[in-house]
């Protein structure tokens, strides 16, 4: 049995950092069923893009300048279960993860030293 990926993926990127960003795009444009990526650079933006759009896949960042992560996450997790989210962060340790775990983060990764890891999970995930 060949499984097929939908192609014209969407994926949202909650992260504040420019730097992030400026590492995130060429990843993202190398991943053939990734067609439209959005940025978010806070809690309050992020929710408003999910006010609007459903994305195929979340990119969250734990350290936001309104409003943490976590509880983005759990409102990802309440309001749409089916979206995938990857936490991207520095806080990489193991309470982090299992927080992140036990609220519905289906991924996670340290931001400085797993994001070559992040085309193969998006792959995966979508």
């Amino acid at each position: 049995m060949k499984i097929m990926k939908k192609e014209n993926r969407t994926v949202l990127i909650v992260d504040d950092s420019i730097l992030v960003m400026e590492r995130m795009i060429p990843i993202m444009e190398e991943i053939d069923n990734i067609s439209f990526v959005v940025h978010a650079a806070s809690y309050k933006e992020g929710l408003e893009v999910l006010s609007r759009l459903t994305p195929d896949m979340v990119l969250l960042d734990i350290n936001l300048p309104d409003k943490s992560g976590i509880e983005l996450l759990r409102v990802i997790h309440e309001q749409h279960p089916e979206i995938p989210v990857l936490m991207i962060s520095n806080h990489a340790d193991k309470y982090y993860r299992d927080v992140c775990g036990r609220i519905g983060a289906r991924y996670f990764l340290d931001k400085s030293a797993d994001i070559d890891l992040i085309p193969s999970v998006l792959s995966a995930a979508c």
